[in-house]
């Protein structure tokens, strides 16, 4: 097989990376891209919500052929290693390649879906290709709310087949995505002032895998923030405890890898915490010491408070986070054994002063199941609740003419029959199948190992297929 080179992906995606675009945050990333359609002299549109759409007439021969979206997402997780300084509004990633692999330095890669977006870019650029009239859209907040995709308007786009560069199976066709039920609950509590004769320590659970809380749900990874409040509990049940403050998780579409709390016990009873902290510590290595090795929980004295959350929030808190339901809910397979079918993950805990942010995030391929657990999560924590995203999920049809011809194509170019898979990653594509009747979606993409965490990595020589098959679908539609 005689492959383009892939290496303005590559040149693209690096220059991708050094414009800041966290979610919510993605407006240098749209200058960015209306900078690009300006420099090729291409036609775009720019929404309210930062949505970008650059058109490409079609090629000769093709101008009445339908048009084709290749569609992506602008925005990226931005998660740091402890101790990195990292401002993801502010600074670029630091990529580099080892193995055949390319990664970051101390931070998330940006490849979920910066490497799919860079093969649109490259497809606009290059003029070798024949193809139908393209419409390359770049959404806003697909990782935190979807807020970008369920915000389009009916006519920012025409197309009605779709081309997703935002899987991350490589040997897959994805026709299918669960759904995601995001919210924030909030508990208020008011400070007290730290009670005389106790003994303050820094409680940790640190070290996990973490990775994307779809995709890697069910691949018996701790979340760091559902182990430390069990730790803390463990603790609770035996002497009087109150907590000053408590900073898990980075983000909500990723398992907590890290979350610690300043708590503090009756001074005379020190030391039995520590061993219940220790006990703890024992158990999580027996439990993860093969699925999430390096997990493990520790216990350091420092110094004192003056103010601590009051004893009912506390009590709420510790109550709530050990409630909550946390990975997968119902495991029975969707079009796999591996695949489970509704999930839930625990996010960000985080006191702020005034109150203790929790943001957990639901995932369903059965809609009304997911609404279910969200609403009674919402129930278990009790608190003020903000719905921030109902993503409905999708199922395309195995059967059809254009899938075939994406199954076809990667046989053609790569000598095998990709697997046509529903995966539990949530899409934009439940959106558009409401959006625009008739739209129909295929969505493939690279192999990428760890998204959503700063072991994050890309095979090259599957962005390089990839790019291939990408080149060869074109003049077929």
């Amino acid at each position: 097989m005689e492959k383009n080179s892939a290496k303005q992906v590559f040149d693209i995606f690096r220059e991708l990376n050094g414009v800041p675009r966290p979610s919510h945050n993605e407006g240098k990333a749209a200058d960015w891209l209306c900078a690009f359609a300006e420099r090729l002299g291409l036609d775009y549109d720019r929404d309210g919500n930062n949505c970008v759409v650059i058109r490409k007439a079609a090629t000769p021969g093709y101008e009445d052929h339908e048009p084709l979206v290749i569609l992506n997402h602008m925005d990226m997780v931005c998660v740091a290693d402890p101790g990195v300084e990292f401002d993801p509004d502010n600074d670029p990633i630091q990529a580099y390649v080892e193995d055949g692999w390319m990664k970051a330095k101390g931070t998330s890669l940006g490849s979920d879906n910066g490497m799919g977006l860079s093969m649109a870019l490259a497809i606009l650029q290059d003029d070798s290709i024949a193809h139908p009239a393209l419409e390359v859209l770049a959404t806003t907040n697909e990782e935190d709310g979807m807020s970008g995709a369920s915000g389009l308007s009916a006519d920012f786009i025409k197309g009605r087949k779709v081309l997703n560069l935002d899987s991350e199976d490589y040997d897959t066709i994805t026709v299918g995505a669960a759904g995601a039920y995001l919210q924030s609950h909030e508990i208020a509590y008011h400070s007290v002032p730290a009670p005389a004769g106790y003994s303050f320590f820094r409680l940790s659970v640190e070290g996990g895998l973490g990775g994307h809380s779809g995709v890697d749900i069910n691949k018996g990874r701790g979340n760091s923030n559902k182990l430390l409040f069990a730790c803390i509990r463990s603790i609770a049940d035996a002497m009087p405890l109150v907590i000053a403050s408590v900073d898990g998780g980075q983000a909500n579409a990723s398992i907590a890898s890290a979350s610690s709390a300043v708590i503090a016990v009756p001074a005379d009873k020190a030391s039995d915490a520590v061993k219940a902290a220790e006990a703890f510590a024992a158990q999580l290595k027996a439990e993860y010491g093969q699925s999430d090795p390096d997990l493990k929980a520790l216990i350091t004295e420092t110094g004192a408070c003056d103010e601590v959350l009051c004893d009912r929030a506390a009590a709420k808190l510790i109550q709530a986070i050990c409630d909550i339901p946390c990975g997968v809910v119902d495991p029975q397979g969707c079009d796999s054994e591996t695949t489970p079918v509704t999930s839930n993950n625990i996010g960000i805990v985080r006191s702020n002063g005034s109150s203790v942010s929790i943001t957990t995030h639901t995932r369903s391929f059965i809609d009304a199941d997911m609404v279910a657990l969200g609403e009674r999560i919402k129930d278990i924590v009790d608190a003020d609740t903000t719905l921030v995203m109902s993503a409905p999920a999708w199922r395309e049809d195995k059967d059809s003419d254009y899938l075939a011809m994406v199954s076809r194509t990667f046989e053609d170019v790569l000598g095998f029959a990709p697997k046509k898979v529903e995966m539990h990653f949530v899409l934009e594509a439940g959106y558009y199948v409401s959006k625009y009747p008739g739209i129909q979606i295929a969505s493939i993409g690279p192999k990428i190992v760890c998204p959503h965490s700063t072991k994050e990595r890309v095979d090259i020589s599957t962005v390089e297929n990839i790019w291939e098959v990408v080149r060869r679908i074109l003049p077929q539609m």
